[in-house]
Parts: structure tokens; sequence; C-alpha cells
């Protein structure tokens, strides 16, 4: 029914704003999948593992085919299937990751060519609402730092990296702004909850769902 991506570099707070959607939504009684990319699927999981072992060599084309081989199974196997059935999904990270991180970060490809390959990774499937949470690289890195655990693979690279993954991300959403929503992720975490309540219930109505209903959710 519904397809709502997360989107921001690692350290941008978006994965808990995708928790605190879950929350709210499961509160309200609808029928809720939550997933995480690279994986939800057995096949994109091991694909995971493989992605972010931080001792472990992948070619920047090879990173970017692998994050695209899971998406395209939890497409298939579980995105698809919930839509259809009338739920709301939630996914932490879509193909504008690999726009931004791929893409840009790593310079394998250009905008144009990766738009019309993940139409072909997703069999056209596009988010109806992606909230990019914004922070700058060194903040980012400063809260990778407080939460204590090790960097992965993908965490380990500099500021350099960062910054052209935000600005990759800039340019996404200055060039889809009728699906990119901006949330400054400075900002506390409660006050950004909010902000993406209130979008979320509008794009609720505006699909004539009520904001109360019955159901379950999982991930």
């Amino acid at each position: 029914m519904l397809l709502l991506t997360f989107e921001g570099i690692d350290g941008s707070g978006k994965s808990t704003q995708a928790r605190r959607l879950r929350q709210f939504l499961e509160e309200e009684g609808h029928d809720t999948l939550v997933v995480r990319e690279p994986g939800g699927t057995e096949l994109s999981e091991r694909v995971r593992s493989l992605l972010l072992e931080p001792d472990f060599n992948v070619h920047p084309m090879a990173e970017l085919l692998l994050f695209s081989a899971a998406r395209a199974q939890l497409v298939a196997e579980r995105i698809r299937p919930a839509l259809e059935a009338g739920r709301i999904v939630i996914c932490d990270r879509f193909y504008d990751s690999t726009t931004a991180y791929q893409g840009a970060g790593r310079g394998v490809a250009d905008p144009a060519w990766l738009q019309d390959f993940h139409q072909r990774v997703t069999e056209g499937l596009t988010p109806d609402r992606t909230y990019l949470v914004e922070v700058d690289a060194a903040t980012a890195r400063a809260r990778r730092s407080e939460d204590g655990a090790p960097n992965d693979r993908m965490e380990a690279a500099g500021d350099d990296f960062y910054e052209r993954v935000a600005d990759a991300y800039d340019a996404l959403a200055t060039s889809a702004p009728e699906r990119i929503v901006r949330l400054d992720g400075h900002q506390p975490i409660e006050v950004l909850h909010e902000q993406v309540k209130a979008d979320v219930v509008s794009q609720l109505a505006d699909r004539g769902t009520p904001l109360s209903g019955t159901g379950s959710s999982d991930t």
C-alpha cells in the first residue's frame, strides 16, 4: 500500500526514525513490514555479511552489484508481496543509498545510468516517500564513535567519502522534491519523529486510509 524509505549517511539517525515510525504505526493498528538494506531475506543477509566484513576486499563495481542483488531479492520476496497485500513497508535504505554510496562515494557510475539500473533491479518499484536525514560528515563520525561499536567496512571510509555521499543525497533531494523529504538530523530525535509522523499521516489521508485500524507487524 505504501513504501516508505529512510536515507542518510551512517550516523545520521535514520534507523532510529525508522524504528520510531514503526512503533507509531503499530500503536495505530496498521499492518507494517520493516526491512533493512542489505538484508531482509536469507540471500540478502548473506550478502550483507560479505559487504560489511571489515577486512573483506570488494571491488567498487562488485559492491554495487552485490547491494543491488540483495535489493532485487528483497523486493521480490518480501516488499512487493507486502505492498500487494495492502501493508505499509518501511525500508531502512533503498536504491538511493546505492546512488549516493556506490555512485558518488565510490565513483562507479553517474546518476542517470543508475536510475535506469535501479528500475530494472526493482522492476519499476519506486518509494512513495523517502525521508532523508541530513547531517554533516563530522557529526555522523562523532555519533558513530559514541556508539562504541567497531566500524564495519562501509563505516570505515573517511570523511571525504562521506562528504561525497552527502553531496549526492543533496542532489537527489533537489531532483526529486515531490518524493524526498529533507530532515535536519541535528534536531532532537523526538522533533524529527513528529515531522515524519505528520507527513506519514498526511500520506495515509491522501490515500483514504484511516489513521487507526487493525493489523499486525513483523520484521
